[in-house]
């Protein structure tokens, strides 16, 4: 029988560098999006809030962007957090260097998964379902980490980039099909 997997793209975590520093208390004091108490945390808190993205944009230029759902995703988003710098006065000449960190991916293998025979089978899978009810499975040689769940619903973390989840999880479900038969 043929899975019917589906999987998408829940966040997506990155860095960029604007190769400027940022006055910050300046931006704050002009932005109405933004939350800056350098007494708590050094830097300031951005929010595009139509695209559902959060960055903290530190004084020396560098930036870490929360909630894109793509990797085009962050490049725009980028775009605009500049552009909302730029409104507060600051003069943003150089291309950002942008940087996935970590991407976050959700969905549905289409089958059901008996996670204890899976703890067993499965090399560097932890599951203590007094604790948590999924499975963790570190995928060997790899910085991807899977969470499976009995359902067939999954978590992939660890990617840094839309291809490596694709090939991550093309590779899951032929692991689990062998480990089936």
């Amino acid at each position: 029988m043929k899975s019917k997997k589906q999987v998408r793209i829940e966040n997506v975590v990155a860095s960029a560098s604007l190769h400027k520093e940022i006055p910050l208390e300046k931006v704050a004091s002009i932005l109405p999006n933004t939350e800056y108490n350098p007494e708590q945390f050094p830097g300031l808190v951005l929010r595009l809030n139509k695209e559902g993205i959060t960055s903290l944009v530190f004084s020396s230029g560098k930036i870490v962007c929360t909630g894109a759902k793509s990797e085009r995703g962050v490049g725009e988003a980028v775009k605009q957090i500049i552009k909302e710098i730029r409104k507060a006065g600051v003069n943003i000449r150089a291309k950002p260097d942008i940087e996935i960190q970590n991407m976050v991916a959700s969905g549905n293998l289409g089958m059901r998964l008996n996670l204890n025979d899976l703890a067993f089978k499965l090399e560097n899978a932890e599951y203590e379902p007094e604790q948590f009810p999924g499975l963790v499975y570190k995928v060997p040689a790899s910085h991807i980490t899977f969470l499976l769940f009995g359902t067939g619903k999954i978590v992939c973390t660890g990617a840094k980039n839309e291809r490596e989840i694709k090939q991550a999880v093309d590779n899951l479900v032929r692991v689990l099909r062998r480990l089936k038969r």
